[in-house]
């Protein structure tokens, strides 16, 4: 089935030296101009198509591109597999403010909508009426949704809300509402349909009259998205020419309705951290080898809590081997774990709850994981899998070693610590503390009591600690590899530049791990990760109120 909205059918000369003069000046001004204004690209941008008409208080809103050719180029990548999901979801919306009340996206929609069209889902203490669920999966409560089409033809637009095309569940209505006249219609299926037109230039429609007298009151002078605090200031920061899509999520407001869910509230102390967040803004572009996403995160401008500007990540990746399947890496692991547990401490949709790790350390090393590990280790680090080189004679219990490096800022106190470590796993589990070299550089064995190699762990330049967990891996980065994974085009090509200098960067070469068993965080996980070659992500703190992310999906096209 191919979406409506997915369509893809769419001077004499002067003898007098002072107006050659002045002509010369004007040339050269304007040239100047033109040449600031390209140098200069964020001093020209567009929020997302109705930004001034959402009401403030929207959930979710996201504007995408009515470009066919933009279309076509987002189907030619993936399979049919992910076109059909695509179109799943994107269909949801469309039916139930367009084809559910009579009308085609391609013949009724395009021949005068503009550039973009945006879609608002609305806070659920809006609504008087209740439409069905946006995602009927228990977390996601019943929305309104708004509708923002910009008008490129007047005319047209008007005469479809003129004469509303005849509805099977009841007839149209008119009504007024602060001065604007309103259409509306009763649906069966979704509620109470309605529509209005706004200065001639934007056709609001929506499936709650309530939501279509808030967007209408946003109209009049209500906060809309545009007045949030910090909306168009970092919208500014990830500004596109002609973007696919632009997103703005409103995060309190999604973690007040995600704490009232009955099936996995948050409790009361992560919603009041997740208070301090203001929103999350994203812009989506289609390149020629992929999908890149540009957003930002930003906190409320009075938040007392505040980010600490401390970009020190991008050597771990000159560490690791070119083979390297997946890195995660950060700038600051001490400081990083304290921004987890504040929004994940007790939350049950964290995928590893702070007090978990913390009995796990304890219960496994008999150490208290702030004190006596995270004290030392606020430098670099990365988390990286590596695969193993198959040797004769070795074991095939694993594929691939787990890489953990830190930069320790107290080598004396990661000493003590490593040391004690060493001794749990001895008197504990029985496992063999074994002085060995990789390469010529000291290294120090863990050897399971059925004698195969666990783990193995030592120091780089003096000052960097490494572990290696599963397949013995410790030779590919001591003491160092002769081709580092920074230097490989797959890591290059994929993980984003900038931001720079950056707080940590992520890379996954989905083509070589999708034979190892992840673990399943999506539905359709397996046909979503298919046409994925890779996935790099580069971060960044802005400033003490925001963090910058660049995220790039490196895809294969559809034979």
């Amino acid at each position: 089935m191919a979406l409506p909205i997915l369509s893809v059918s769419k001077k004499k000369r002067s003898s007098s030296s002072l107006r050659l003069t002045l002509g010369t000046a004007s040339a050269l001004i304007g040239g100047g101009l033109v040449a600031y204004l390209i140098l200069n690209q964020q001093t020209s941008f567009s929020l997302p198509v109705g930004a001034n008409l959402i009401p403030q208080d929207a959930v979710f809103a996201v504007s995408v591109s009515t470009d066919p050719a933009q279309w076509k180029q987002l189907r030619d990548f993936g399979t049919n597999d992910t076109q059909v999901i695509l179109e799943r979801n994107l269909a949801s919306v469309r039916d139930r403010l367009l084809t559910s009340n009579g009308y085609d996206y391609q013949q009724d929609i395009q021949p005068w909508v503009g550039e973009a069209i945006s879609f608002a889902f609305l806070s659920p203490e809006a609504n008087t009426a209740k439409p069905k669920p946006v995602v009927d999966s228990g977390v996601i409560t019943p929305q309104s949704v708004v509708m923002v089409l910009p008008v490129k033809d007047p005319q047209k637009a008007a005469s479809l809300l003129a004469k509303p095309k005849s509805n099977k569940q009841g007839d149209w209505v008119e009504r007024t509402y602060n001065g604007i006249a309103v259409k509306e219609t009763k649906n069966a299926a979704t509620g109470t349909y309605s529509a209005t037109l706004l200065d001639g230039r934007f056709l609001v429609i929506a499936d709650n009259p309530k939501a279509t007298e808030a967007a209408i009151d946003t109209f009049k002078g209500k906060p809309s998205l545009a007045t949030i605090p910090g909306y168009q200031e970092n919208f500014r920061k990830i500004s596109a020419s002609h973007p696919f899509a632009q997103f703005y999520i409103n995060v309190p407001a999604a973690a007040k309705m995600s704490a009232a869910s009955a099936t996995r509230p948050l409790p009361a102390q992560v919603l009041a951290q997740l208070q301090h967040n203001q929103g999350i803004e994203g812009t989506m572009n289609l390149e020629s080898e992929g999908i890149r996403l540009k957003a930002v995160s930003w906190l409320k401008p009075n938040s007392d809590r505040v980010l600490a500007v401390e970009n020190q990540a991008g050597n771990m990746q000159n560490r690791l081997p070119a083979e390297t399947l997946m890195m995660l890496s950060g700038g600051n692991l001490a400081r990083s774990w304290q921004d987890y547990v504040l929004t994940s401490q007790n939350n049950p949709n964290s995928p590893i709850p702070p007090e978990q790790m913390r009995a796990g350390i304890k219960s496994l090393t008999n150490l208290d994981l702030e004190r006596d590990l995270l004290s030392w280790m606020n430098g670099e680090f990365s988390l990286a899998v590596i695969p193993a080189t198959p040797t004769k004679g070795s074991s095939a219990d694993f594929r691939a070693g787990l890489m953990f490096m830190v930069h320790a800022s107290d080598r004396a106190s990661a000493e003590q610590s490593i040391a004690k470590i060493d001794q749990a796993m001895q008197n504990q589990y029985q496992f063999k503390i074994q002085p060995a070299t990789s390469n010529g550089k000291p290294v120090t064995n863990w050897v399971a009591p059925y004698g195969t190699l666990a783990a193995t762990h030592g120091w780089l330049d003096n000052d960097v600690a490494f572990l290696s967990l599963g397949a013995p891996v410790s030779e590919k980065i001591v003491p160092e590899p002769a081709t580092t994974l920074a230097s490989t085009n797959l890591f290059q090509n994929t993980v984003p530049k900038e931001p720079s200098p950056s707080n940590g960067q992520f890379f996954l070469d989905l083509e070589r791990t999708k034979s190892l068993p992840l673990p399943i965080l999506l539905s359709d996980q397996q046909a979503i990760l298919a046409p994925m070659r890779s996935i790099g992500v580069t971060a960044a703190v802005s400033d003490s109120h925001s963090t910058q992310y660049d995220i790039f999906f490196s895809l294969k096209k559809r034979m």
